[in-house]
């Protein structure tokens, strides 16, 4: 019997010090959405490469007593990704990603044709929209400019945004972020039909002109020049991008430029993925003011594809009908599924339209854009 009795007090034992007693109705939520977003990266193929290790750090971090987000206390070390999200805490990760963006994007299109800057300036309407309702619902200038800039659709310079305004809002904005990205083919279409006519939306735009390679590496130097003597703060973000495609573009270091837009890049958005999702505990995510935000955030995305939209019909009818103004939605910074969704919709309306090089203008332009947006934001605020 003593054996017996010692057995089951163990067990008792090892039960009280679990986590099973001390997991909350709100551990349960969101281990639920945790799930929602693991199903949605897996059978719906939304944006998998970032949602699946973010919900998969959300959901382990909402299991009791894993202590994997502890600092380190009394000379014990601290939790995994606590080390780990340092990388975004020092802003290390999300200039990273942009080093791998920079290596994968093809900025000729935006050579080609630079008026595109005008629709990658006209989708960050939405952002300053979004900017000026958080404020009026109650958030500080720092928290609704964290919220504004989801409106660029561009996950890494959101999460590099929250984490130097409002990094206790980090975990929400993240995946309202990445979540609107991975949404862009369901969000966009509706408001695109709604601003163009058929007529519009069947313009067949003329092919581009073919861009040197000193075109290109002059570009990506002179911006680089621009952005970071204007605004600073964001230096860090466009020198990367920028050194990534000075990578890609020069032709002559192949291994960089390969180790920058797949081994390097698909590390750090495994870290960058996990420790950002570790973030949205309950006790964070579970709150009323997470619920405005995730609701301000689809407004941004919104009026940002609205902006984008409005800007190419104005220049659809100052170039004399030669703009498709469906290439006007790609001016958020959704690389490069916006161009995709502007190329479907035109295809559908006429089958003999090829809109994704010209999307792809306004496309990466919104990359850029976004920087901007978040560099003006950063130095307004950022104090």
């Amino acid at each position: 019997m003593s054996f017996v009795t010692e057995f089951f007090k163990a067990v008792t034992d090892i039960l009280a010090t679990s986590g099973y007693p001390a997991i909350t109705l709100g551990n349960i939520i969101m281990v639920c959405v945790s799930f929602l977003l693991v199903y949605l990266a897996i059978n719906k193929g939304f944006e998998p490469l970032l949602l699946l290790p973010i919900a998969f750090g959300m959901f382990v971090v909402n299991l009791p007593l894993t202590g994997l987000m502890n600092p380190p206390q009394g000379g014990a070390t601290g939790g995994l990704f606590y080390y780990l999200f340092q990388g975004v805490q020092f802003e290390i990760f999300p200039p990273l990603i942009f080093l791998g963006v920079g290596a994968m994007t093809d900025f000729g299109p935006l050579i080609a044709r630079p008026s595109c800057l005008l629709l990658g300036a006209g989708a960050q309407f939405g952002v300053y929209f979004a900017f000026i309702c958080a404020l009026l619902l109650g958030f500080t200038p720092q928290e609704a400019a964290s919220i504004g800039i989801i409106g660029g659709a561009d996950g890494p310079t959101s999460i590099f945004l929250a984490s130097k305004l409002a990094p206790h809002m980090l975990g929400p904005i993240a995946v309202a972020a990445y979540s609107y990205m991975a949404l862009v083919p369901l969000i966009q279409p509706p408001i695109m039909r709604l601003m163009t006519t058929k007529k519009e939306r069947m313009i067949k735009m003329d092919q581009m002109r073919e861009v040197s390679k000193f075109e290109r590496i002059a570009f990506a130097l002179v911006v680089t020049i621009i952005v970071a003597l204007l605004l600073p703060p964001i230096a860090s973000l466009i020198a990367m991008l920028m050194l990534g495609n000075v990578f890609k573009e020069s032709g002559v270091v192949q291994r960089l430029s390969g180790t920058a837009e797949n081994e390097l890049i698909n590390i750090v958005t495994i870290f960058l993925g996990l420790t950002v999702g570790a973030t949205a505990s309950a006790d964070i995510f579970l709150r009323p003011e997470t619920l405005k935000l995730i609701a301000l955030g689809l407004v941004a995305f919104a009026f940002s594809t609205f902006g984008g939209l409005l800007i190419a019909k104005i220049m659809n009818v100052a170039y004399g009908g030669k703009i498709n103004p469906l290439i006007g939605s790609a001016g958020v910074s959704a690389v490069p599924m916006a161009a995709r969704v502007s190329q479907v919709i035109g295809q559908r309306e006429n089958p003999a339209n090829y809109l994704l090089m010209h999307a792809m203008g306004p496309n990466v332009a919104g990359v850029i854009g976004t920087a901007v947006a978040a560099g003006v934001l950063l130095t307004l605020f950022g104090h």
